[in-house]
C-alpha cells in the first residue's frame, strides 16, 4: 500500500498504531498476495494522495472500489480514461449538464476534480475482484471514519456531499456549523429517479464556494 505521504499523515498517524489497522493491514496485505484485488495496491490512497487536506473544500462519499477490471483507480466514481462510464457516473454527469450545462465527456477520469480540492473518498478501499462489499467490515470504515471526523473538525467551510443511506449515514459525525451538507439518493440506476436527478449539488455547491469567498470548482471533465 502506497504510503499517504503529505498533510494527511499526521493527523490520521494515531490510526496506523491501532490494532484494527494492524489487522485491516495484515488482512489486505494477503488478500492482493492471494487474489485479485482492486484497485492497485499503489492506489488505494489516491483520494488523499491526489486532494491534500489543507486543500479539501468539497467531499464525495462513496461506497467501496469498483470490482471490474481496470475501473477503481482510488477515487470513488471515477475510472481510468479508457474505461467505460459506470452507470452511476453517467447520471452523475446527466445532472452535471442539467444543473449546470456541463457537456458530457467521453471518459469517467474524475482526477481533475481531486486537483481542485474535491476529496473522492470511498468508506471502504479495497475489494476482491467481481465481488462487491467483499472487504466491508475488515476495518477500512473505521479508518475513513476517522478522516471524516478530521474533517469535521477543520475550521474553514467544506461542502459534504452525501449520495444514498449508507453516505448519509456519516452526517452524524458532521456537527460543525461551518460546513454544508448535501443529501440525495444515490445516482447509481436504481434509485436516481428518486430525487437525485434534479438536486443540483453542483450549483449549489459552488453558490456556497463563493459565497465564502472560495473558488468554485470548474466541474466540467473534458474529452480526451
Amino acid at each position: 500500500m502506497g504510503m499517504i505521504q503529505n498533510d494527511w499523515l499526521e493527523p490520521l498517524k494515531p490510526e496506523f498504531g491501532k490494532p484494527y489497522y494492524a489487522e485491516l493491514f495484515k488482512f489486505v496485505q494477503h488478500e492482493y498476495a492471494t487474489r485479485k484485488i482492486f484497485p492497485p495496491a499503489d492506489d488505494i490512497f489516491n483520494a488523499f494522495h491526489l486532494t491534500p487536506l489543507h486543500e479539501v473544500k468539497v467531499v464525495i462519499l462513496g461506497q467501496d472500489p469498483y470490482h471490474n477490471d481496470g475501473q477503481a483507480h482510488g477515487l470513488c466514481f471515477s475510472v481510468k480514461p479508457d474505461v467505460e462510464i459506470p452507470p452511476s457516473l453517467v447520471n452523475i454527469y446527466q445532472e452535471l449538464h442539467d444543473d449546470l450545462g456541463c457537456y458530457i465527456p467521453n471518459n469517467g477520469y474524475l482526477v481533475k476534480w481531486a486537483k481542485q480540492g474535491v476529496l473522492m473518498l470511498n468508506t471502504v478501499l479495497t475489494v476482491r475482484a467481481h465481488q462487491a462489499n467483499s472487504h466491508r467490515g475488515m476495518g477500512w470504515e473505521q479508518f475513513t471514519d476517522a478522516a471524516i471526523r478530521i474533517l469535521n473538525e477543520q475550521d474553514r467551510p467544506i461542502v459534504f456531499i452525501l449520495w444514498g443511506s449508507p453516505a448519509q449515514k456519516k452526517a452524524q459525525m458532521l456537527n460543525n456549523p461551518k460546513h454544508l451538507i448535501l443529501k440525495s439518493p444515490h445516482p447509481s440506476p436504481l434509485s436516481a429517479y428518486r430525487g437525485f436527478f434534479g438536486s443540483r449539488p453542483f450549483s449549489k455547491t459552488n453558490e456556497f464556494l463563493v459565497k465564502n469567498g472560495l473558488e468554485p470548482i470548474d466541474w466540467q471533465i473534458e474529452n480526451i
